[in-house]
């Protein structure tokens, strides 16, 4: 019976070990994101890229002219008018791609770059005032940059464009364990993500799609071989004290039934 007994328990406490083993190796797809997309990369050349504004875009728009009282109203200053040019109000392009702006109603900007936009506007008002100038700045144009940089995180774009490189810049660059063959962008638009990667070794990236940054994209660089290698490294100076201790445990537990 003692026997058996010895036997069930050594059977327990071996296969428990080797489970132990064998979940303490930690795999690639346990440590880097989205490590299964499967997406190759792109060579689409690019010319002089421009951003367009999209659903969710939020634009700080002023209008002027030489009778600043006459484009009040188009400032959000009411129907007297304003005779200041400070007033900037901002406008959520919605899901049909439209704002509603002071006096000319719904204006669809969705698709257009910045200066077309900008135009679009100053035809309508011109209707009303003669020679506007209209000003408009897309306000919460920011990007994501994960995994192997110095400082992870979200960034605001002050400006119209930003590049996959200057967004690495803004994260303080890749860490000596980025994986720099294999960077992945991921964008949203109209609805659908798209996965693009790029390698950054060589010039290639220059002609990719994603070389230029849009709204809301997210950048990922996950962790090489090293990296890797050492997380692995770190696992298993965590797992080998435990199982020291539950060999210890195992050894005792048999010579007490044995004594019993």
């Amino acid at each position: 019976m003692k026997n058996q007994t010895h036997q069930k328990l050594s059977y327990i406490f071996s296969t428990f070990l080797v489970l132990l083993l064998i979940t303490s190796c930690a795999s690639r797809e346990d440590i880097a994101y989205f490590s299964e997309t499967g997406v190759s990369n792109a060579t689409k050349e690019l010319g002089n890229y421009t951003p367009t504004l999209s659903a969710d875009d939020l634009l700080e728009i002023s209008v002027a002219a030489i009778d600043m009282q006459a484009v009040g109203p188009f400032n959000g200053a009411g129907v007297e008018g304003d005779v200041t040019a400070s007033v900037k109000k901002t406008y959520l392009i919605d899901q049909n791609g439209e704002i509603e702006f002071p006096i000319i109603g719904d204006v669809k900007l969705s698709g257009l770059t910045r200066l077309e936009a900008t135009d679009v506007l100053k035809e309508k008002i011109e209707a009303y005032v003669k020679n506007p100038i209209v000003n408009l700045k897309i306000v919460n144009f920011k990007i994501t940059v994960l995994g192997e940089v110095t400082r992870p995180g979200t960034f605001k774009i002050d400006h119209e464009r930003v590049t996959i490189l200057e967004a690495l810049g803004l994260a303080g660059d890749m860490t000596i364990f980025g994986e720099r063959q294999n960077v992945l962008v991921i964008r949203e638009q109209d609805g659908k993500k798209s996965y693009t990667r790029v390698d950054l070794t060589t010039d290639a990236v220059f002609k990719s799609p994603v070389y230029y940054l849009t709204q809301n994209d997210v950048v990922y660089i996950e962790p090489n071989g090293d990296r890797m290698n050492q997380s692995k490294s770190n696992l298993s100076q965590i797992a080998l004290p435990i199982i020291g201790i539950l060999i210890s445990a195992g050894t005792l537990a048999i010579l007490i039934l044995r004594e019993n």
